[in-house]
């Protein structure tokens, strides 16, 4: 039996229709999986062990993510270390990686029990934060890593190099270095272009640029990037964030260095519906 954990979206608890579907799942798999749950949910279901969420991680051979790609973006990283695949069920709004609607969830579980389906390795990207030349953070993402400006602060200057080699000179509010998966998160917002997940590449995409010739830069996940503020322009607080959480403060006293993390996400693909079918569908 396939030992399977389910992750859910902790603010939706209170919506009855989403606890519907989260019981249906549970209800449908009892008899072919041995299912877990975080330890929070205790009661839900006898058919149900609980756990706490390291634990959790550490039982289950799959994971099923009930929610939005939110849900998904804040499990990848600890599913990716230990190599578990997700399988995401959407009940948020758009949902790229979490491809099961709700009015298919028992056909997907039939083909995710008979092992009908197949795997999608989805890249990560890796920041390294160094002040004055030691290291101070290290952290991944699924989407992006971003560097913005601090409370306070008109826009920034950011220098962003491949491999040592300068690429640009962005005066912005910014810089988004984005995954494929992350094109069609905030990268597009800023008005990056989209990628198909399972190319190999980044994608820098100023936010706010005050210059006419800022435009996306597509770069080889194979070279360092590397990102600093231009001291001549003046030195000004920025933010460090990955996948939208905050993660440290920097100056021009350092430099981000992104590379290609040695972490992937593998998605569980079930039906025949493309990555364009889906991005017509959002986003139309």
């Amino acid at each position: 039996m396939k030992k399977v954990g389910i992750i859910v979206n902790t603010q939706k608890t209170d919506n009855v229709s989403y606890m519907t579907n989260v019981k249906k799942v549970i209800d449908y798999l009892a008899d072919s999986a041995e299912l877990y749950m975080e330890r929070q949910f205790e009661g839900l279901s006898e058919k149900v062990g609980y756990f706490s969420y390291s634990e959790l991680l550490a039982v289950s051979e799959y994971m099923i993510v009930m929610g939005g790609d939110g849900t998904i973006i804040r499990v990848s990283g600890d599913c990716a270390r230990r190599s578990i695949p997700v399988l995401g069920i959407n009940l948020g709004r758009i949902g790229f990686m979490t491809e099961v609607e709700p009015n298919a969830i028992e056909d997907a579980l039939d083909k995710f029990v008979s092992d009908d389906y197949k795997t999608e390795k989805r890249i990560m990207i890796k920041a390294e934060v160094r002040r004055d030349g030691k290291k101070t953070d290290t952290f991944h993402a699924l989407n992006d890593i971003v560097v913005s400006k601090a409370d306070g602060v008109k826009l920034l200057c950011l220098d962003l190099y491949t491999d040592g080699e300068l690429v640009n000179r962005y005066i912005a509010d910014g810089l988004i270095i984005a995954t494929p998966t992350g094109s069609t998160g905030y990268s597009i917002s800023a008005g990056g272009p989209v990628a198909d997940p399972s190319m190999d590449l980044f994608l820098a995409t100023p936010i706010c640029a005050h210059m006419l010739s800022a435009r996306s830069a597509v770069l080889s996940s194979d070279k360092e990037l590397l990102i600093k503020e231009d001291e001549n322009y003046g030195s000004f607080k920025a933010i460090v964030t990955a996948d939208g959480e905050t993660k440290c403060e920097i100056d021009t006293s350092c430099e981000v260095v992104i590379t290609r993390s040695q972490y992937a996400l593998e998605l569980i693909k079930i039906g025949s519906q493309s990555f364009y079918d889906t991005l017509i569908k959002k986003l139309s």
